[in-house]
């Protein structure tokens, strides 16, 4: 077994692999760009070597760096992690060429596998049912276009060397097949350092589901049953679960058997992905093979039980698999999250800055329930732009499907998040969505159920009563507080009143409590009542109260006249006030909001790669404006009313704050 490995990736990877090779007793080297010098995975390292400018393109996917960090260290094997070099075939042969261990498949496997284009020859020719599309090279944007006409729009423009949505776009016409293949092309160099592009048809209503395979040099070929990944935005998963509510046994022997097939025809060893698309009479369709560790791999291992990572290195280490397939167990039901610095307000545009607050919930393994975080970051860390916008996987286990999307409603209303904007709102909003709750799903699905973009969540009058009556309970503790620590009076108790009026959401409830040793009673406007019991004192930023017999958890933030609370997706300031005071509030106008509707302000901390009109130009609504590149994906921004171009703010190369302003226009 080896002594001392390095891992050759970042962020949360990184820290996973780490933590795999201590159980192991192995040494661990970590790589770092300036960026990084302050990361996670650097302070859990034994060792740590810095290999270059923050950019990725020189530092973490340049080979001669890697290299010339395991030189220095002594380092046996490197584990790639996924992305960066992880797909790379040359970096495998030189690792080769150093009598370095490469922690994943052999070389012949990644070129076979590993590039999207000749993975789909393979499996045509081993008779693999695969998605109609055109493999060869496209030179120009007007290829792209003519071959998109023949394959019939819409179509999936997609790197080669492409993972993780980066370098893919789906275009409904010329104009867009033509922006999109540009854009392809440029996300897959900066990324990949592999610019290749190919085009194929775009099923609509599919599911994606892959199957997670795991081979020896032996002869030993398994899979761990399927993951659904089909919750997914901008081609980049998000919601991942395994197994898939939507396979029968039948279909899950068929694909797991012919993901084995696939990868034993290449001669695969290590941990690997078979990827299809599966239409709703459970026809499946070859997509790709990704030749990596994939970023919902703890979805499989909480599953299986079976750790993915020691496997790779076992693997990689000589060592036989120790099971067979029919030693694999499919054990209860698990969930992930990812939790992305992306604000789902505004287009879920990348979010950079510090993390003023970082509270995940407390990890668990217990035999009914489990809840794990796999994470690179840290309280008062930095969220850079120039990586991937990745900050943590959330992944919940338990016996059956309901219960694990239970699990991870607590576990994301627990996670305390502060400083950027992040998408723990919307991935509550997706746990209480009827469709996906009864499994009912495709990958458009964020599409079709927030087409208008997500802006935030309305509770329910039974949820908002909840809310209500813990609010009151809690503005009273404050108000008891406060009384003390003015001195008001020495029964300072009698001055807190029972009559209230508690406003969120745009409504007025008029409530009454009465408050005890153990807890507060709340009387609501149809004379029913909640009992809310619990621990919170004022200052507290995280609330758990026990809400007429259900467990309620709030992110609180004590503001004038009340909250800001946060529960299961809402966003909502509360007013807890005096029916007088009340009756005034309502005469209070309301400020407008300034009127921007005649600038481009930049929607995301970022640099701006084009600018595609001049002072001058009239715009049409829909127009390309300017493209902006924030975490490896280029962002175009349009117009959105016609309008002349009057002024223009930015050059090409100019990095921008959010807000900024972009243009102006007439």
């Amino acid at each position: 077994m080896f002594k001392k490995i390095l891992i050759a990736n970042r962020g949360e990877i990184a820290c996973r692999v780490i933590k795999t090779a201590r159980k192991m007793g192995i040494a661990t080297v970590a790589v770092y760009s300036d960026a990084d010098r302050n990361a996670l995975h650097v302070k859990m390292a034994d060792e740590a070597v810095h290999i270059g400018p923050a950019p990725a393109n020189q530092s973490y996917i340049v080979i001669e760096r890697i290299l010339e960090a395991i030189r220095a260290t002594g380092a046996e094997a490197v584990h790639p992690g996924y992305g960066f070099l992880s797909e790379n075939s040359r970096f495998a042969e030189a690792l080769a060429a150093e009598g370095v261990a490469f922690i994943g498949p052999p070389v012949r496997a990644i070129e076979a596998m590993g590039d999207k284009i000749t993975s789909k020859k393979l499996a045509a020719e081993a008779g693999v049912s695969t998605v109609p599309g055109y493999m060869g090279l496209i030179a120009d944007a007007d290829e792209a276009v003519k071959i998109s006409g023949q394959i019939g729009y819409p179509v999936m423009i997609k790197a080669s060397a492409g993972g993780g949505g980066k370098g893919m776009r789906i275009a409904w016409n010329d104009a867009e097949a033509r922006e999109g293949f540009q854009s392809s092309k440029n996300e897959a160099a900066s990324s990949f350092g592999d610019d290749r592009i190919f085009i194929e048809k775009f099923v609509t209503q599919p599911r994606h589901i892959e199957i997670q395979v795991l081979a020896d040099s032996h002869g030993n070929t398994v899979y761990l049953h399927e993951r659904e990944c089909s919750i997914q935005r901008r081609n980049q998963k998000v919601i991942e679960e395994a197994p898939s509510p939507f396979l029968d046994p039948e279909t899950r022997k068929a694909m797991g058997e012919q993901a084995c097939a696939l990868a034993a025809a290449v001669g695969y060893t290590s941990a690997g992905t078979v990827e299809f698309i599966v239409d709703g009479d459970r026809n499946f369709f070859f997509l790709e093979m990704n030749t990596r560790l994939q970023v919902e791999h703890p979805v499989t291992e909480l599953i299986t039980g079976i750790d993915l990572v020691e496997q790779m290195i076992r693997v990689a280490a000589g060592e036989p698999l120790p099971f067979a397939q029919s030693d694999i167990a499919l054990n209860g039901w698990a969930m992930e999250s990812r939790l992305y610095a992306e604000d789902p307000y505004r287009n879920f545009l990348p979010s950079i800055g510090r993390l003023s607050r970082y509270r995940p919930p407390t990890e668990v393994a217990e035999t009914s329930y489990a809840i794990r975080n796999d994470t690179g970051v840290y309280e008062g860390g930095e969220i850079s732009m120039f990586y991937d916008p990745m900050i943590a996987k959330l992944c919940t286990w338990a016996p059956d499907r309901a219960s694990a999307i239970a699990e991870m409603r607590g576990a994301l209303d627990a996670f305390e998040v502060e400083g950027i904007g992040h998408n723990l709102p919307f991935l509550s909003a997706v746990m209480d969505h009827p469709k996906f709750i009864a499994g009912n799903i495709t990958t458009a699905f964020i599409e079709e159920e927030w087409p208008e973009g997500f802006a935030g969540v309305t509770l329910g009058a039974p949820e908002a009563n909840r809310v209500a009556a813990a609010a009151v309970a809690m503005y009273r503790v404050a108000e008891i507080r406060r009384a003390r620590v003015s001195g008001r009076m020495d029964n300072h108790e009698r001055k807190v009143g029972t009559d209230w009026v508690v406003s969120l959401q745009g409504e007025d409830i008029k409530v009454s409590l009465v408050a005890d040793h153990d807890g507060s009673t709340v009387t609501l406007p149809d004379g029913s009542t909640l009992r809310v019991k619990g621990e919170w004192t004022p200052g507290m930023r995280l609330a758990r109260l026990d809400v007429g017999g259900m467990l309620l958890t709030l992110k609180v933030e004590e503001a004038t006249g009340g909250f800001r609370i946060r529960t299961r997706g809402a966003d909502i300031r509360v007013y807890v006030r005096t029916e007088r005071q009340a009756e005034l509030a309502s005469l209070m106008p309301v400020k407008a909001a300034p009127d921007t509707s005649r600038l481009l302000l930049c929607p995301m901390p970022g640099l701006i790669v084009k600018l595609d009109v001049a002072v001058g130009d009239e715009v049409q609504v829909g127009q390309a404006l300017c493209t902006v590149e924030a975490m490896k994906m280029e962002n175009i921004l349009r117009a959105e009313r016609t309008g002349i171009v009057v002024k223009i703010n930015a050059v090409a190369g100019s990095s921008l704050a959010v807000d900024d302003v972009i243009m102006e226009f007439e």
